[in-house]
């Protein structure tokens, strides 16, 4: 009823963008994407919970990785939900926040090849602890006056 409508009144589909057209089919409603950031942030604590987890089992730093890397990513795309994809990369690339997202970003990738690829363990548990670094000061970026107390914080603590 609504296509009808449109050509009707002559606002056909065809003389809308592609772009209005996919955001239009897109869209959700706040309560639903406030659940799906809910659901996909959480999904990223248990992958990260899990991750930590298999740490301690005897061959469990290849499971380690993975699930540490994966819910290190579902927690970035968690923010999508709230923001929409496009708004969030144009965020993570803005000049305050591109040196930790590119750390970040590839030591997400870092970590899986150094398990898979490389077979060096130390080097994977390394890269894990970078990519949680980037993410906490990527995090950071988005409280205001946050990345200031947290280098006061950490130069105070070491003297």
């Amino acid at each position: 009823m609504e296509k009808l409508r449109r050509v009707l009144s002559g606002h056909d589909d065809e003389e809308q963008g592609l772009t209005a057209q996919v955001l239009d089919a897109s869209t959700l409603s706040f309560g639903t994407r406030v659940k799906w950031f809910a659901i996909c942030f959480a999904s990223g604590i248990l992958c990260s919970i899990l991750g930590t987890a298999f740490l301690w089992l005897p061959s469990g730093l290849k499971l380690f990785a993975v699930f540490y890397t994966m819910g290190n990513i579902a927690a970035l795309a968690s923010t999508c939900f709230l923001m929409g994809p496009v708004k969030q990369l144009k965020k993570m690339f803005e000049p305050t926040r591109l040196i930790a997202t590119i750390v970040m970003l590839l030591c997400l990738i870092l970590t899986l090849c150094a398990v898979f690829w490389w077979g060096k363990k130390g080097l994977a548990v390394l890269f894990c602890i970078f990519q949680f670094l980037a993410m906490t000061w990527y995090s950071l970026s988005y409280i205001p006056y946050a990345r200031d107390a947290a280098i006061k914080c950490f130069t105070s603590c070491l003297g």
